[in-house]
C-alpha cells in the first residue's frame, strides 16, 4: 500500500489548472441550483480528481466519443453526474450550456443520473450503487479480449485503460465486492478506480456503518493500493498516484483519495446536507467567493479555462489521427482482421455465422438446456468473438465453449470467463462488456437465480444491451432440489421488464431459433429460459416450422375438421403436454387449436391481424405454463382458463410434481370440457 502526499505542491500545474477546477465546482453548483435539485457535494470533492485524470491521463476525443481504442471512464457515483456532464461540456463534447442549465428537466441531455446513449460521452448508465464499478470490470475484459483478438506484433490497435470514480455507497454494495474480488483474481491491469473517499453518505457519517480497512480488503481481493491525502487540492500527488497506477499492469488499481463533501462550502462542506441537496442560494454565493469567484456571476466559464479545457480537442484529434495511421498501416498487413475488426465496432457478425447453426431429428430426446449447449459449440466456430461465462454452472447449464479455453485478463485469450458464485457482479460485468463493444457475451446459471441478477438485467433492457442471459432449470422440472430451486414466479417478474425478450423454447430446434433471433437483436437483452428435463424434439414434418418462433407464437397444430372452439397456449415444457391435451380433446369431439408461444414480447411486435389469426377471439383460450398465471389474462382473457403454479413447488421427482400441481392432459382437457359446456 503506497501513500502519495505532496501537501499543496503544484509542480506541473499552474493557477490556470486551479482555475479550471473550480470552473468544475462552479458550473456544477449552479446548474444544481438552477433545477433545484440533485447532488452538489460529489462535484465540489471530487472536482481535482476527475480534472487531473481527464487534462493529463484520460485517451479520448471529444469530437469522437465513439473512437474505439480510447479510454472508458465510469461514473459509477451516477448521482455526481454535473460532474461529468460539466466535464464533457468544458471539454468539448456535443453538449452544450443551454443542455447543463436543463440539467433533471423534460427532454434534456443532463438527466439526474448519467445515461448512456443519451448524452455524448457518457460510457454507462449509472447511478444504482454498484453498478458502475462492475460495468469497469466489464469494459476491461472487454479490451483484454479485443487485443488478444485483433493485436499482432508491430501493431497495437486496441490498447486502452478503464477508469471508474466510484464512492463509499458503490464500495458498501455486495456487488462492488464480487466485482473486484473477480477483477482481482483475473489480474485486470489496466482497470483503475479512483475512490472519492470523503467518509460521508446521505443518512450522515459513513462511520455509522463503513468502518472497514479498505485499503487491506482491495490489497487482499489482489489489487494494488494507493493513497492521496488531501484530494481536494494536491494535484500532483493525483498526478503521480494516476501514473503509478497505469505503471501497474499486473493487477487493477484502486487510488483512494482523501476529500471533502461539498469543498468550499462554508455552511455545508464535509457534511450530509451537501450530499443530495441543493446548497442553497445564499451558500452558493457563499462557495463561489470561497472559491475566489465572482459570487454575482452564474454559468460562468473563464476564457482562460475555456482556452485550457479546449486544448483536449486537440489532444484527442491528434491521439485519434495517430491511431488512425497505426491502422492503416494494419489492414495492409492484416486486410481480413481489419474488415473483421470494422464488423466488430458496428455490431455486425461474420456473414456466415449461421451457417453452423444445428437442426434436430423428429423424436430426439434431450433438454432445451442440451440443445443449447450444442447450439453454442456449433456457432462458437463461426462466431470468434462470442464470449461469455457462467455462475460457476457451467456442467449444469451446458455454457462452456469446448476447445476455447478460460479467459485470461493478462493475455485475453479464452473465451470462457469464470464468474463464480457471483451472479450479479456476472451481470453487472456482462453490461460492461456490451457497453464497451466490438465482442458479443453471455452469461449462464439457474433461473431462479435470476433475482440476484435483475438490477443489471433491468439496466441492460434499459440501455440497449445485446447481452444473452442463459437461464437453464427452468421450474418444477428441476424435481428434488426443493422449491428453493424451483422458478416460478421468474418467467411474469422478467417479462415485466421493458425491452427485454424472453424466449423458452418449446424443444430442441425452438432452442436453436432462439439463439438465432439473440444473437441477431442489437437493441437490447434476450433471456433464454431453458428445461433440465428431457422431451422428444417434435416433428416437424406434421407441426409448424420452428422457424416460426420468430414471431413469438404460432399455430403448431390446428384443429383438425374446423375452425377451433379451444385454444391450448403453451411455453417450454409444457408444449408436448399441450399436444396431448389436444389429442385428448380432439376424441372428446372439441376442435381443439395447439399454439406454441415462446415469446409474449415477439408475438405483440405482430400486426394484430395475425395475432387474431392466432388467437381468434370466440374460441375459448387456455394457458399452459409451470409458473405463476399472472398476466396471462391478456391472451386468455377473462373467460379463459390458466394452467400455472400460483404457489411454490416441492421436492419431489419432476413426473411426480407435475402430476400433483395438475400438469396432467387428462385433468387439463376436463376442465377445458367443462369451461365449454358452461359457455
Amino acid at each position: 500500500m503506497a501513500t502519495i502526499d505532496r501537501g499543496f505542491d503544484r509542480v506541473g500545474f499552474d493557477r490556470i489548472d486551479e482555475l479550471c477546477i473550480n470552473t468544475i465546482r462552479t458550473l456544477s453548483i449552479d446548474c444544481v441550483q438552477k433545477a433545484n435539485s440533485g447532488h452538489p457535494g460529489l462535484p465540489l470533492g471530487a472536482a481535482p480528481m476527475a480534472y487531473v485524470l481527464w487534462q493529463k491521463h484520460l485517451k479520448h476525443n471529444p469530437r469522437n466519443p465513439k473512437w474505439a481504442d480510447r479510454d472508458r471512464f465510469v461514473l459509477s457515483a451516477g448521482h455526481g453526474s454535473m460532474l461529468l456532464y460539466s466535464l464533457l461540456h468544458l471539454s468539448g463534447y456535443n453538449l452544450s450550456l443551454d443542455e447543463l442549465k436543463n440539467f433533471r428537466q423534460w427532454g434534456s441531455l443532463t438527466p439526474g443520473h448519467p445515461e448512456y446513449h443519451l448524452t455524448p460521452g457518457v460510457e454507462a448508465t449509472t447511478g444504482p450503487l454498484g453498478q458502475g464499478t462492475a460495468n469497469a470490470v466489464g469494459m476491461a475484459i472487454a479490451e483484454r479480449a479485443l487485443a488478444n483478438a485483433f493485436n499482432r506484433p508491430g501493431h497495437m490497435i486496441v490498447d486502452h485503460h478503464t477508469y471508474a470514480l466510484v464512492s463509499d455507497g458503490d464500495l458498501m454494495e455486495g456487488l462492488s465486492a464480487e466485482a473486484a474480488s473477480l477483477a482481482g483474481h483475473l489480474k485486470l491491469g489496466k482497470l483503475i478506480y479512483l475512490y472519492d473517499s470523503n467518509d460521508i453518505t446521505l443518512d450522515g457519517r459513513a462511520d455509522i456503518t463503513f468502518t472497514e480497512d479498505l485499503a487491506k480488503r482491495y490489497e487482499a481481493y489482489g489489487w494494488q493500493v494507493l493513497t492521496v491525502k488531501n484530494g481536494n487540492t494536491d494535484l500532483v500527488s493525483l498526478d503521480e498516484a494516476l501514473t503509478a497506477a497505469k505503471k501497474e499492469t499486473s493487477k487493477p488499481s484502486i487510488i483512494i483519495v482523501k476529500t471533502i463533501i461539498g469543498f468550499g462550502s462554508p455552511g455545508k462542506q464535509g457534511t450530509a446536507s451537501a450530499h443530495g441537496s441543493p446548497l442553497g442560494p445564499d451558500e452558493v454565493k457563499l462557495t463561489k467567493k470561497a472559491l475566489g469567484w465572482d459570487p454575482e456571476k452564474s454559468f460562468y466559464i473563464p476564457e482562460e479555462a475555456q482556452h485550457r479545457f479546449k486544448d483536449q480537442i486537440d489532444q484527442g484529434s491528434k491521439s485519434e489521427k495517430t491511431w488512425n495511421e497505426k491502422f492503416e498501416a494494419y489492414t495492409k498487413a492484416y486486410p481480413d482482421l481489419a474488415q473483421a475488426w470494422k464488423e466488430a465496432q458496428a455490431g455486425e457478425l461474420p456473414k456466415n455465422w449461421q451457417s453452423a447453426l444445428p437442426s434436430f431429428k423428429a423424436g430426439e430426446s434431450l433438454a432445451t438446456r442440451e440443445a443449447s449447449g450444442k447450439v453454442m459449440n456449433a456457432i462458437a466456430t463461426t462466431l470468434p468473438l462470442l464470449i461469455g461465462g457462467d455462475a460457476d454452472l457451467s456442467c449444469s447449464t451446458n455454457t462452456f465453449l469446448k476447445d476455447q479455453g478460460s479467459f485470461d485478463g493478462q493475455t485475453g485469450r479464452g473465451r470462457n470467463i469464470h464468474y463464480g458464485v457471483r451472479e450479479h457482479a456476472m451481470a453487472s460485468i456482462a453490461n460492461g462488456i456490451a457497453y464497451h463493444g466490438g465482442v458479443r457475451n453471455f452469461t449462464a446459471t439457474f433461473f431462479c437465480f435470476a433475482d440476484y441478477m435483475r438490477p443489471a438485467i433491468r439496466l441492460a433492457a434499459m440501455n440497449h444491451l445485446p447481452v444473452i442471459y442463459v437461464f437453464t432449470h427452468d421450474s418444477i422440472g428441476l424435481g428434488e432440489d426443493g422449491p428453493t430451486h424451483q422458478p416460478v414466479e421468474h418467467l411474469a417478474s422478467l417479462r415485466a421488464i421493458p425491452n427485454l425478450w424472453v424466449l423458452r423454447p418449446g424443444d430442441a430446434n425452438e432452442t436453436t431459433e432462439a439463439w438465432r433471433l439473440a444473437l441477431t437483436r442489437t437493441d437490447g437483452p434476450v433471456a433464454l429460459v431453458l428445461s433440465r428435463q428431457k422431451w422428444a424434439a417434435l416433428d416437424r414434418t406434421t407441426l409448424a416450422p420452428a422457424s416460426e418462433t420468430a414471431r413469438g407464437a404460432y399455430i403448431l397444430k390446428d384443429a383438425t375438421s374446423k375452425a377451433p372452439q379451444a385454444v391450448l397456449i403453451a411455453t417450454g415444457s409444457e408444449v408436448p403436454l399441450a399436444l396431448q391435451t389436444q389429442t385428448e380433446l380432439e376424441k372428446r369431439g372439441v376442435a381443439t387449436r395447439v399454439v406454441s408461444m415462446p415469446s409474449w414480447e415477439l408475438f405483440e411486435k405482430q400486426p394484430e391481424s395475425y395475432r387474431s389469426l392466432v388467437l381468434p377471439a370466440q374460441a375459448l383460450k387456455a394457458s399452459i405454463e409451470a409458473g405463476v398465471t399472472f398476466g396471462w389474462s391478456r391472451y386468455v382473457g377473462d373467460q379463459g382458463l390458466s394452467f400455472g403454479i400460483n404457489r411454490f413447488g416441492a421436492s419431489a421427482p419432476a413426473n411426480v410434481i407435475f402430476d400433483q400441481l395438475g400438469f396432467k392432459a387428462s385433468h387439463i382437457a376436463d376442465e377445458v370440457a367443462k369451461k365449454l359446456a358452461k359457455n
